[in-house]
């Protein structure tokens, strides 16, 4: 039988030294989450989550343990070979966007087909439906600095989609953005989860978290609890042409 889960994490822990010192980030986890899954990952400043997210990643490797992305235990793999897994099956979208200032939507959306080796022409063509996508067909050629927080965030979103990854990685993707847009990248999220895509979120907003379809909560470096929502909240959905500019 085919195994169903984009993710295993076995037995995974996590100790930084310091000298003689050592420090426990993570002890002992475990937990899977199947394709098609959208879960968030809950805790405190402290509790382990954002050392998780390094790990989930492959931007920090684990200290003991088992993590298996994709159906390849990535635990041990070289550098250079942590880095092709973390290119080929991981869509990052982060807090602060990181979009490069000087290049404008598309050009930074294309960014990761470059570094893959896609002729221009196909980047191109992927780059505007992934932008299509999130709402923002008139907005190809603006750079950053003429977006707002919500628009930078969708621009991020498309980056993240074009290599097709295993999974969309999302660190606290609405922690610098009001209301209105944290509604709109939500929708997004829950509407490419119904179109089949991986989505974890790294939150610690509880109002974030209940937009998902489960929850991990992590305090002092362990789960202590791990939940299916049973009243998934729907953000509501505008469609893009409709969409705030």
């Amino acid at each position: 039988m085919k195994n169903e889960n984009i993710i295993e994490v076995k037995g995974l822990r996590k100790i930084y030294k310091t000298g003689k010192l050592e420090f426990e980030a993570l002890r002992s986890v475990n937990f899977t989450i199947a394709k098609k899954e959208f879960v968030s990952i809950m805790g405190k400043s402290g509790s382990g989550k954002s050392t998780l997210m390094n790990i989930l990643g492959c931007l920090d490797t684990i200290s003991h343990g088992e993590y298996i992305l994709d159906g390849e235990n990535v635990a041990g793999l070289s550098a250079n070979r942590l880095a092709t897994v973390r290119n080929q099956k991981i869509g990052f979208i982060f807090q602060s966007f990181n979009l490069l200032p000087k290049l404008t939507a598309m050009q930074n959306v294309e960014l990761p087909m470059v570094y893959a080796g896609v002729k221009s022409s196909v980047r191109k063509k992927v780059a505007e439906e992934a932008l299509d996508r999130v709402g923002l067909h008139k907005w190809f050629h603006h750079r950053p600095n003429e977006m707002s927080g919500g628009q930078k965030q969708r621009v991020a979103v498309a980056r993240a989609l074009v290599n097709k990854p295993a999974i969309l990685l999302a660190d606290e993707p609405t922690g610098n953005l009001d209301t209105r847009s944290t509604e709109d990248i939500i929708a997004i999220f829950q509407q490419l989860n119904k179109d089949g895509a991986t989505i974890v979120i790294v939150t610690h907003e509880p109002e974030v978290a209940e937009h998902t379809k489960r929850t991990i909560t992590f305090k002092d470096g362990q789960i202590i609890s791990n939940e299916i929502i049973e009243n998934q909240q729907i953000a509501t959905y505008v469609p893009p042409d409709d969409w705030q500019d």
